[in-house]
């Protein structure tokens, strides 16, 4: 019988192939070797077309098949023979077992097909329900395989069906699992490996190892073959004959993976959970995935689960129950850090978002579940005292802001039902609350701490004089605890939590009954912007002069208040400063009870002063009604206190603005006396000083606070007068200065003032203010000689008088020669006596030269008379020759130098004794000799300080 033609079939290409090609091609051909080697040879992707062909090639192997099963009825060997003596129909055997295979697969790749996942179909419209058609429409859109059918038919089945399980195609390797059992069973382990971790075990729960409960091991999956009954030759003898005459099927299994052939037992099953479960969350973290994987095993009858499964359903809860920012999400969750937590931080975990409002939802929800289970585990290992529950939910509670606290408190009213409350014990619950208020650094949540306050419980101790000394000697005690130490820089709510466990209930009654009078006078300071930790009322229980810093802060920055713009205002503050006092009905004082009323009226008073409050403080003065019960004398005392803090702290000494300004009007609020009068006009005098910009040695304006601590005040009219060119033309002024400084009874300094006043004067060569200076003090310098002629204050106003009109007098640029003269004799008058030498000299020269000028103006009148015209110019001693006489020795004092350097020694010695100075600047005009001579003669500008430095 001759082949077909290429044309009939070699040329027919794949995508001509049809089931009429098939047969017209195929049918006419006689040789059934030959047609079912092409059909096993030929392969398509269209099903219809496949299994034509393989039935077409099924077909031409079935005589072959019945030829060689009734040549065989004696066994393997008659077999071997017949497949030997006729190759042809063991060729045809071989390909009949791949057609079988072939068919198989064929059918199982049609019901893949249909069994592609949820997600891989088109959507469905809401109509298809009811359309009788959905059935057709379906099968015709169904989704393809991620195999081809080629691939499905020849790769080995264990490869296709690993791929189908990596992409999800959970149905179809279930369907291959039941048509294809035998070959799969073994490999079933290796097959649930490529299923992705993140899958949902749900989805494929029919493929996962269950436990058989009768035998303690493994179940077998239930087998739904294609044929229930093997063909002959796939009967193990047949395929090992033409295994042996290499008639073999090539499609070989792969055998590269282990396999299980036995069912596993109970022990491996739960390893391999374990196991899969950890995988699960160390590659996906999908702690979800990992608990039904969890509950699935539990419910196929997996042992020692239990623990596993409640780990992964606390941790579940974590993970997806608990309000999450979206920018703070755990990605990194796992059993091994689960493990490793402490209790206390899983319900931090827990409990890390919660807000006032959730927290107590969340801990019934999340947190006692998991504190149950902690607590069970203990019991089950032993630990019957453990407590842990407690433990851990109030070391909680101890560390959370107190918004979080007052809302568990609220959960745990006395008055609520004992299982609905999350702190159970009225004394743990006292205990916490006292911890976590005095733990607390809050300045501004007083409204939150009473209402952790009211949801206390509250007991009827029969309280004796003894319970109450040791309820208070623990108060003391604690306050004592929570004062920072080197040991201990800050005293937290579990510090305190320890301190407060072993109270008894009387002390712990006592407790409460102080913590309501702290919270008290806590919103009274917090009220005034003045407010302090809860623990500084401990801390302060027996600290006098910590209560006495506060009230001060509350008097002075409660005055600086918006609030307080009225009288009725200050008197609500003063009102709440007297009640912080006073003595309430448990005997309790508050902040500032251990300060006096009459130290708190102080205290308030001078805040008032200090923030310029004076209108309101005259008006409290005067009221009838008024609580400030000081005496004069105190309020007169607060006054100056407050002007002058408020003096010191000025930044400029101008009483116009400012704090200056403030100092000045503080002296107002009380009646004027001598000492306030004397403090306004030392006010007065630093404004005037400060109006001559007096520079200190750092070349910056004197500060007031300067002022007043310079002890001799003198030299602040030396700077005045140095610094000003005209200050000495208003002696009255420069006076009145002096007087306002605090010097007005100071005789011996008014003489200095003048002295001053006059060589300012003789510097500017302004004679006739020089003399009026010098010739009013020694008007004062005679006045006092003549009433106390003994006195210290005498003697020292003399020296600096004579030695005034000493250097006056004997100024030779000076020409009224009677005022010189008059000067020089008051000198004279007022010098000691080992001082007239030298100035009777001067008076006598000084003496001579009026003689000459007089004859020489007498002379010249006489010759005017007789010709008509002046005496010759030479007759008249020039300058230069009076100065010579001027300087001649005296006769008495051959050794010493000439008078003025006499005179010049003299005043040097004086000068020692004098307690004033002028800073000025040092001269260093040299123009003629004039200014030379003036420089030499003018004594007393070094006498007070005129060529020193400031």
């Amino acid at each position: 019988m001759p082949h077909p033609s290429p044309t009939d079939w070699t040329e027919l290409g794949d995508e001509d192939l049809t089931a009429e090609a098939i047969h017209d091609a195929l049918d006419p051909v006689k040789d059934d070797l030959w047609v079912a080697a092409a059909c096993v040879d030929r392969l398509s992707n269209d099903t219809t077309v496949q299994r034509v062909l393989l039935e077409m090639g099924l077909e031409r192997t079935n005589m072959a098949k019945n030829r060689s099963q009734a040549a065989s009825t004696d066994g393997g060997d008659a077999i071997l023979s017949y497949f030997q003596e006729l190759p042809a129909d063991a060729r045809l055997c071989a390909i009949r077992a791949v057609i079988l295979l072939r068919l198989d697969r064929l059918n199982t790749y049609v019901e893949i097909c249909k069994a592609a996942p949820d997600d891989m179909q088109g959507p469905k419209d809401a109509w298809e329900d009811d359309d009788p058609w959905v059935e057709a429409k379906q099968t015709a859109t169904l989704a393809e395989p991620p195999i081809p059918l080629v691939s499905f038919l020849t790769d080995p089945l264990l490869r296709s069906t690993r791929l189908l399980a990596s992409y999800e195609w959970f149905a179809a390797v279930k369907i291959i699992f039941d048509r294809h059992t035998t070959q799969l069973w073994p490999h079933r382990f290796v097959v649930l490996e490529s299923i992705p971790e993140h899958a949902n075990p749900s989805s494929y729960r029919e493929l996962l190892p269950a436990l058989d409960s009768s035998t303690n091991n493994e179940k077998f999956l239930e087998a739904n073959l294609w044929r229930q009954n093997l063909d002959w030759v796939e009967q193990q003898e047949v395929k090992t004959v033409l295994a042996d005459l290499n008639f073999s099927s090539p499609e070989a299994e792969d055998v590269t993976h282990s396999c299980r052939a036995d069912p596993t037992t109970a022990d491996e099953l739960e390893a391999w959970y374990k196991n899969r479960i950890e995988l699960v969350l160390e590659t996906s973290g999908m702690v979800d995935v990992a608990l039904e994987l969890v509950q699935h095993a539990a419910s196929q009858g997996i042992p020692s689960l239990d623990e596993l499964g409640e780990d992964l359903s606390l941790l579940s809860r974590l993970i997806y129950d608990v309000t999450q920012d979206g920018n703070d999400v755990e990605a990194d969750w796992t059993l091994e850090r689960w493990h490793s937590l402490h209790p206390l931080a899983v319900v931090r975990a827990y409990l890390q978002y919660s807000t006032p409002s959730t927290v107590v939802q969340d801990l019934w929800r999340l947190v006692m579940p998991y504190l149950f289970v902690v607590e069970s585990r203990a019991e089950r290992a032993g630990d019957l005292n453990s407590d842990i529950r407690n433990r851990v939910l109030y070391d909680y509670i101890l560390g959370v802001p107190l918004d979080i606290a007052a809302a568990i408190f609220e959960a745990s009213k006395p008055i609520l039902p004992q299982a609905q409350r999350i702190i159970q014990n009225n004394e743990d619950m006292a205990r916490l609350a006292l911890a976590c208020l005095y733990g607390s650094d809050s300045l501004d949540e007083w409204s939150v701490m009473n209402s952790i306050f009211e949801c206390l419980p509250a007991w009827d101790v029969n309280k004796d004089d003894n319970d109450e000394d040791a309820a208070d000697m623990t108060v003391v005690s604690l306050g004592q605890y929570v004062t920072p130490s080197t040991t201990r820089p800050h005293c937290t709510a579990s510090d305190l939590f320890i301190f407060f466990r072993p109270l008894p209930l009387t002390s712990l009654s006592r407790a409460l009954d102080i913590l309501d009078v702290h919270l008290e006078s806590g919103e009274i300071l917090s009220r005034w912007s003045v407010a302090a930790p809860l623990r500084w009322f401990l801390q302060s229980n027996s600290n006098v002069p910590e209560q006495r810093r506060w009230a001060n802060r509350l008097a002075r920055r409660g005055s600086t208040d918006d609030k307080l713009t009225s009288l009725e205002d200050w008197e609500w503050l003063l009102e709440d400063m007297l009640k912080l006092t006073s003595q309430g009905e448990n005997g309790l004082r508050g902040a500032f009870g251990l300060l006096s009323q009459d130290e708190i009226l102080r205290i308030f008073f001078s805040g008032l002063l200090n923030n310029g409050n004076f209108s309101i403080a005259k008006t409290l003065l005067r009221s009838r009604k008024t609580k400030i019960s000081l005496s004069a004398q105190s309020i007169e005392d607060l006054c100056l206190s407050c002007s002058r803090e408020l003096y010191d702290n000025a930044n400029s000494g101008n009483f116009t603005f400012g704090d200056m300004k403030l100092a000045y009007e503080c002296l107002d609020v009380p009646p004027l006396s001598e000492r306030l009068q004397q403090e306004k006009e030392f006010i007065e005098a630093t404004s005037r000083l400060s109006s001559f910009n007096i520079m200190s040695s750092r070349g910056t304006p004197l500060t007031p606070i300067e002022i007043r601590l310079t002890k001799d005040r003198l030299s602040l009219v030396s700077r005045v007068l140095s610094s000003n060119n005209d200050a000495y033309k208003h002696t009255q002024v420069i006076l009145d200065l002096v007087r306002k400084l605090g010097l007005g009874n100071d005789v011996v300094a008014e003489v200095k003032t003048l002295a001053m006043l006059a060589d300012t004067a003789l510097q500017a060569e302004d004679f006739v203010r020089a003399y009026e200076a010098s010739q009013q003090m020694i008007d004062t310098v005679l006045n006092l000689r003549s009433m106390h002629p003994d006195s210290r204050e005498t003697q020292e106003a003399s020296e600096v008088c004579w030695v005034a009109c000493f250097q006056l007098g004997r100024q030779p640029e000076f020409d009224d020669m009677e005022k010189k003269l008059g000067l020089l004799g008051r000198a004279l008058e007022i010098c000691p006596p080992e001082q007239l030498h030298d100035i009777l000299a001067a008076w006598r020269r000084l003496e001579n030269e009026d003689l000459d000028s007089r004859k020489e103006r007498l002379s010249s009148h006489q010759d005017l008379k007789a010709n008509g015209r002046p005496k010759s110019r030479g007759i008249v001693p020039s300058l230069a020759e009076r100065l010579q006489e001027f300087h001649l020795p005296s006769p008495q004092l051959l050794n010493t130098p000439d008078a003025a350097a006499l005179a010049s020694r003299t005043f040097r010695s004086v000068a020692a004794n004098f307690p004033f100075g002028i800073n000025r600047p040092q001269s260093v005009s040299q123009e003629d000799e004039r200014a030379s001579s003036r420089l030499l003669s003018k004594g007393i500008g070094w006498l007070i300080g005129a060529d020193d430095e400031d």
